[in-house]
């Protein structure tokens, strides 16, 4: 299967060593034409606002926002998720507005506020498994459509919503396989075409 990571900006060696270690061929995507490509997609964690300009300058965004809408999964961590949201505080408006979550950009802190820890998720994984908070936004709202996977706090920090995932926190920072093997179920699940 060939799942692609946004290599504009972020981290995006670490989300492609994970999929390969869960038996995914990562491909980097840098245009629309790469984009066509792929099966799924992973938004990694960065700078949302810089990711969207730079989506926007090459036409990304609208491509996107189509194979999503064609049923393409798409996952997105940290950044990943603010692009994805249907409405974000803190900053510019959110670019795909594929999910119907509602965000609040850096909630959890400075860098220096960046912190790990285990998290409950029973449809990823019958144990916890640790994952990375780094500047991470919190998800203040979620539609009917929306199933929350995981909380932390109270709060959601994994959500789904058909064939899109979302994450707060970094699961491939922490080296944990478990959230990429779901998210690569999703796609093979015919979420995908090629």
């Amino acid at each position: 299967m060939r799942v692609g990571v946004l290599a504009l900006q972020g981290d995006v060696s670490e989300h492609a060593r994970v999929l390969r270690e869960v038996g995914a061929e990562p491909v980097l995507v840098r245009t629309p034409e790469a984009l066509e490509d792929v099966q799924a997609l992973v938004l990694p964690g960065g700078e949302s606002t810089t990711l969207g300009a730079l989506m926007a300058r090459c036409g990304l965004d609208q491509a996107i926002r189509r194979r999503a809408q064609e049923g393409m999964p798409v996952f997105g961590t940290c950044a990943g998720l603010i692009l994805m949201a249907r409405r974000a505080s803190g900053g510019e408006p959110p670019l795909l507005g594929l999910m119907d979550v509602a965000v609040e950009r850096n909630a959890y802190g400075r860098q220096r506020e960046s912190f790990e820890d285990d998290l409950a998720c029973p449809a990823v994984d019958p144990n916890p498994f640790r994952v990375a908070f780094i500047r991470a936004p919190v998800i203040t709202g979620v539609g009917e459509g929306v199933q929350v996977l995981a909380r932390h706090e109270g709060l959601p920090v994994l959500v789904q919503q058909g064939r899109l995932l979302g994450a707060t926190f970094h699961p491939e920072i922490t080296g944990y396989t478990g959230v990429h093997r779901y998210f690569c179920s999703l796609a093979a699940s015919g979420g995908g075409r090629v």
